[in-house]
């Protein structure tokens, strides 16, 4: 591996100044992009309201980030391992800040989403960059205590999204959610440019990109999640049927094309692991699960009950608050338990609080009705993230463990893509009926039910697929991974070659 600067990748410690310096740029740039997630849905109301949009518009707004976040983020870590790092992360923030700084100057919907889209690219280079350079820069007698302090750091910005958030919603205005990013991505830039050294991989610089498997990729989520979206309007039926079938033929190709490709960015061999297929599938319900919740939720508590954007915002942060504090003891008693307990148990705790917001309808007191339905949801996700990466990590051998992360973790994102597609034309709400306080509740108890479903349908798969016993640490999984917490919208990318060998792990 090669590095550029006084220190060589690998070897700055964490008590050295540039050390420090390192880890606050890395936890900034990650924080900048969790404080987006988290208050984008919390914005969706009032952003509706003032560019007249309808739901489709905004089911795009979220979309539109998520699509090219998901398509590009193998390819970002890839990136990342041949053209370096550091270089990988510095364009995109900088990206991430000039796509930023559309979205909060965007005069109409159109503008918007657009921005948005370049907004999942430059977050697509950011996300595997930040933790891929606590990885490669630090000393190894470091990397564990550096990898925690990220994880939790990051964990406190996204307890302070909620705050912040709502309270620039309901102050200055939503455009501030997006025009923030700009002077701190300008902090991150100068930190990074200043203080990181530069790493590579040597032999990943060696293999071709997998161009091709990349645009099928994104082909087929665009055609799928523009079906979804544009069968909950009024559209001719060519208008859906058409982008549909488009995107499964897209879909079908990306498997041939990974499937012959000597390195696919996708090597279809990591699923010959039934451990590692039956934890992506349990990803992909309980990814959608959280996504199609945290989407209606906010909707529910502004249009329903009548709660503005900061009180929206502080609703949720219980979600947050137990999984920065309960995270770590999960994966400790995964260790000690094994993972299929945690597993099994958490989706259903879950499952508990989602139905729970049954009771969350107009007039509905936050201390009686909300609050325990969010510290259910908010216990069960903090029982099962933990264990859920470490178990993927754990299903393949070790030198593939940062293609199974990336793979995992882009299955959550595309799950929460689909759901957000999806689950409002489920459930029956769809051109301006998110202003109407009766559509949106009856949209929002359906749309529990459903959430609730997936859960319990993943601990069933966890029931089934995840062996009731482990070992203290579970085999294959580094050990930094096993200890640090993970974060709310998506498990954690653990960095490293995206082009691993061929042949799956052993389940």
């Amino acid at each position: 591996m090669n590095a550029t600067g006084s220190d060589a990748a690998g070897g700055v410690r964490l008590s050295s100044a540039r050390g420090r310096w390192v880890l606050g740029c890395v936890v900034l740039a990650s924080g900048m992009a969790m404080l987006d997630g988290t208050v984008v849905n919390v914005a969706l109301p009032r952003m509706g309201r003032d560019l007249d949009a309808s739901l489709s518009a905004l089911q795009w707004v979220v979309n539109a980030y998520m699509l090219t976040l998901s398509a590009l983020l193998l390819w970002g870590g890839a990136l990342g391992d041949r053209m370096g790092r550091r270089r990988t992360l510095v364009l995109g923030v900088a990206g991430f800040a000039v796509a930023s700084a559309l979205c909060g100057l965007a005069p109409d919907e159109g503008t918007l989403i657009a921005a948005r889209a370049l907004q999942g690219v430059g977050g697509a280079l950011l996300t595997p960059g930040s933790l891929a350079l606590v990885r490669s820069v630090f000393h190894p007698d470091d990397q564990s205590r550096a990898v925690g302090a990220w994880s939790g750091l990051t964990g406190v910005a996204g307890a302070l999204g909620p705050f912040l958030g709502g309270w620039l919603i309901d102050g200055p205005g939503w455009r501030w959610i997006f025009l923030i990013n700009v002077p701190l991505a300008a902090l991150v830039l100068a930190v990074a440019l200043r203080h990181v050294p530069e790493s590579r991989d040597t032999e990943a610089a060696a293999k071709p990109f997998d161009v091709l498997g990349a645009c099928l990729g994104a082909l087929f989520l665009a055609g799928v999640t523009y079906a979804l979206i544009g069968a909950s309007g009024d559209p001719s039926p060519v208008a859906v049927v058409l982008p549909g079938l488009l995107g499964l033929a897209a879909g079908a190709a990306f498997l041939v094309v990974e499937h012959r490709r000597p390195d696919p960015m996708l090597p279809l061999t990591l699923f010959r692991s039934r451990l590692f297929s039956a934890t992506n599938a349990m990803t992909l319900g309980l990814y959608a699960g959280i996504g199609g919740i945290l989407f209606f939720l906010p909707v529910q508590l502004q249009t329903a009950l009548g709660y503005d954007a900061l009180e929206a915002g502080v609703a949720t942060l219980p979600v947050t608050v137990l999984m920065l504090l309960l995270s770590a003891r999960a994966g400790d008693l995964a260790r000690r338990v094994g993972p299929a307990l945690p597993l099994t148990v958490g989706p259903l705790i879950a499952a508990a609080g989602v139905l729970l917001m049954l009771r969350v309808r107009p007039g509905s007191p936050y201390a009686t009705d909300v609050l325990p339905a969010v510290v259910a949801l908010g216990l069960g996700m903090s029982v099962f993230v933990a264990p859920l990466t470490a178990t993927v990590l754990a299903s393949v051998t070790a030198d593939r463990a940062g293609l199974a992360s990336g793979v995992n973790n882009t299955a959550a994102r595309i799950a929460q893509l689909l759901v957000v597609a999806g689950l409002p034309l489920a459930v029956g709400l769809s051109g301006d009926a998110y202003q109407d306080a009766q559509a949106v509740n009856t949209a929002f108890h359906r749309a529990a039910v459903g959430c609730a479903l997936l859960f319990v349908v993943s601990s069933a798969v966890a029931a089934l697929f995840v062996r009731p016993h482990g070992p203290r640490c579970l085999r294959g999984a580094p050990e930094p991974m096993c200890r640090s917490h993970l974060g709310v919208n998506a498990p954690a990318l653990e960095p490293g070659s995206t082009a691993g060998r061929a042949g799956g792990g052993a389940d």
